[in-house]
């Protein structure tokens, strides 16, 4: 899909982030990235709370291209694909990896127990990380503004 045709849906609105928007992203998603190291939690857990720091990573990056995801039903996915549009090819392998982590996310959260494994907790924080970097320095060469 394409901006104007989410826009046309009302999947994604216009929006003006601002620095502060983003620091609070950021703040959002460097407590995910602490939580998710801390081996005492469950692997489940772990990986729920990576995965919700590369959520909210991907927000970033939707912000500083001009929209906000609406809440409609699918907003996760919906939620990578945008930065999909945002990032381009640089992030599709790491996008493509967060949707096959929102899969494991939904059961963790809604149906399983002991749903991933410690390897598999480790890779998702691994990978949450390295897309953090990524946005990051986009958000540097993009907008330096609001790095």
């Amino acid at each position: 899909m394409s901006w104007t045709q989410l826009l046309a849906t009302r999947k994604v609105h216009k929006h003006q982030t601002s620095k502060q928007e983003l620091d609070e992203l950021r703040s959002i998603v460097e407590r995910d990235l602490e939580d998710a190291a801390i081996p005492a939690l469950s692997e489940d857990r772990r990986f729920a709370t990576a995965y919700n720091a590369a959520l909210q990573t991907a927000k970033m990056a939707i912000a500083c291209a001009g929209y906000r995801v609406g809440a409609v039903p699918g907003n996760h996915a919906l939620t990578f694909e945008a930065a999909a549009l945002a990032l381009g090819n640089q992030a599709k392998s790491l996008l493509d990896y967060f949707e096959g982590c929102r899969r494991k996310r939904n059961v963790i959260d809604y149906t399983g127990v002991r749903i991933a494994t410690a390897t598999e907790a480790a890779e998702v924080l691994l990978h949450a990380k390295e897309f953090k970097k990524m946005v990051e320095a986009w958000i540097k060469t993009k907008h330096p503004q609001l790095a």
